[in-house]
């Protein structure tokens, strides 16, 4: 099972059934403020979407092709951090990433992108991931730009939320650019 200690009190560990319910709760307690940048919120509307949403992950899981985790701040549930489905033949996956807003600006969700992209390079062997973000969710796309991501374009109306489309950034990082340097900094 996936499970990484980030600091003392960060803590990432592969989502499991057990987690439904509070995983549910708190993006339940978050629905206004997520649902204005993920699609998936107006639709979840129980802990059993969240545990299908779970068993699915655990599937991919056991496929080697990617996977959610848990991120835990001093042992409660802060948010969710997902490495997508895998491209074995070109080596390259994405992540995406919610964090509730209340562990918002501690640096938590910066910490947990650089545990994932080690994980991504070093223990997967993978050369590229890429992360895309809406164009107007700065807070996000924050998380890229400081991690030193290149910004590769934007596609637009890629995504429908809430109505209409809206536009994606995505940012990519290689293997051979993702150095100790990039990992202190920021």
């Amino acid at each position: 099972m996936f499970s990484h200690t980030i600091n003392a009190d960060v803590k990432l560990r592969l989502l499991e059934i057990r987690h439904a319910d509070e995983l549910f709760r708190l993006a339940d307690q978050n629905r206004v403020y997520l649902r204005e940048w993920l699609p998936w919120v107006d639709s979840t509307t129980a802990s059993v979407q969240t545990e299908g949403y779970i068993r699915s992950s655990l599937k991919a899981f056991s496929e080697n092709n990617g996977f959610s985790a848990g991120i835990f701040y001093r042992g409660s549930m802060a948010g969710c951090i997902g490495l997508h489905a895998i491209d074995w033949a070109n080596r390259q996956t994405s992540i995406g990433y919610w964090l509730a807003a209340n562990y918002r600006g501690m640096g938590i969700m910066t910490s947990a992108c650089r545990a994932l992209i080690d994980y991504i390079f070093y223990d997967l062997s993978l050369n590229r991931v890429e992360i895309r973000a809406a164009a107007l969710n700065a807070k996000s796309r924050a998380i890229p730009e400081r991690m030193k991501f290149r910004n590769e374009g934007t596609v637009r109306q890629a995504q429908w939320l809430n109505g209409h489309y809206i536009d994606l950034v995505i940012y990519a990082m290689l293997k051979e650019d993702w150095t100790s340097d990039i990992v202190q900094s920021g």
